[in-house]
């Protein structure tokens, strides 16, 4: 069985790189970039899309040869708005330069290459609540089933709010 709890590696750059292989999973695999202004992260897609979310903070992302400028709204993942993302398909190297302090999660799996290098969000996610109480859930579906915007990568954000994790 898979190890669930992993730590980081450090406190800056790559600090999760979790692969299908690494996990023991069929297909998704997970990074996670902490950076620093002036930080750059870059990586080559290979045989997998990838949707890159800035859970905090401002970036400048390349992907697919093009530029899609300064990405990023909010500071702290808690502000309660859905993130800025961008969809980089097989095949193609992305870069991300941070511009503030960011957090930058890499979502991954095996992809054909059918959807361009595209923005997708924070306009378009859908955001809502689920459950009551202490069971309360607040979602940001990036890339759901309802979404057609990736080849198989599914994509979703949740908060759990404070005191409700017991």
């Amino acid at each position: 069985m898979a190890e669930l709890l992993l730590k980081p590696t450090g406190t800056r750059g790559k600090v999760h790189d979790v692969t299908a292989a690494s996990a023991g999973w069929g297909y998704v695999g997970f990074g996670l970039y902490r950076l620093e202004p002036g930080d750059v992260a870059a990586e080559p897609t290979g045989n997998r899309e990838v949707i890159l979310v800035l859970v905090e903070g401002h970036a400048h992302l390349t992907a697919a040869g093009q530029d899609f400028g300064v990405m990023g709204d909010r500071l702290d993942v808690f502000e309660g708005t859905a993130p800025h993302c961008l969809y980089v398909p097989p095949g193609a190297d992305w870069s991300a330069t941070a511009t503030t302090a960011c957090t930058l999660a890499i979502c991954t799996a095996p992809g054909t290459g059918k959807f361009p290098a595209q923005r997708l969000g924070p306009e378009g996610i859908a955001s809502m609540s689920r459950g009551t109480g202490a069971n309360t859930r607040h979602i940001n579906n990036v890339a759901m089933e309802t979404r057609d915007v990736a080849d198989s990568l599914l994509v979703t954000e949740v908060f759990t709010p404070a005191g409700n994790w017991s």
